[in-house]
């Protein structure tokens, strides 16, 4: 056994959790959740997990289903069988191929705030929206 690895706490497939889960060391779920889990380490969502809450951890691996946001300091990782439901928000993002996930993504590696270039990103994003979406540039320019 690797004594370099830090312990790992593990709520088994057989386990059903109401409530906050706290924890300042890894873990790992393979059982259900309902309510919200912060973890200060890493937390692994196993493929048989099924979370209806919000995750603020360090890192995330997400095999299972997790119904709600997720916010990771550093990076949030979605294997080929994770089905996401909520907003993610990390600095690094990883998505295998397979991966379902409903809901809006905020990936920053630097971690400030992109208010300089928020303004920009909403005009193209409603320009792409647009079904004329070269008349609504031009438009957008035309008002500059």
């Amino acid at each position: 056994m690797d004594n370099s690895t830090p312990p790992q706490s593990v709520i088994s497939s057989e386990v059903e959790i109401t409530g906050t889960i706290k924890s300042s060391g890894s873990i790992r779920i393979d059982g259900k959740l309902e309510g919200e889990l912060h973890c200060t380490g890493d937390a692994v969502i196993g493929k048989a997990a099924q979370i209806k809450g919000n995750l603020v951890v360090t890192s995330a691996t997400i095999e299972g289903a997790v119904q709600g946001n997720v916010t990771a300091k550093d990076r949030i990782e979605m294997k080929s069988s994770a089905r996401v439901t909520g907003d993610i928000r990390a600095k690094r993002l990883s998505v295998e191929d397979g991966v379902t996930f409903i809901g809006r993504s905020e990936v920053n590696p630097s971690g400030s705030p992109l208010s300089a270039a928020a303004p920009i990103m909403s005009e193209s994003t409603e320009s792409a929206n647009d079904e004329h979406a070269e008349a609504a540039t031009v438009r957008s320019f035309a008002r500059r």
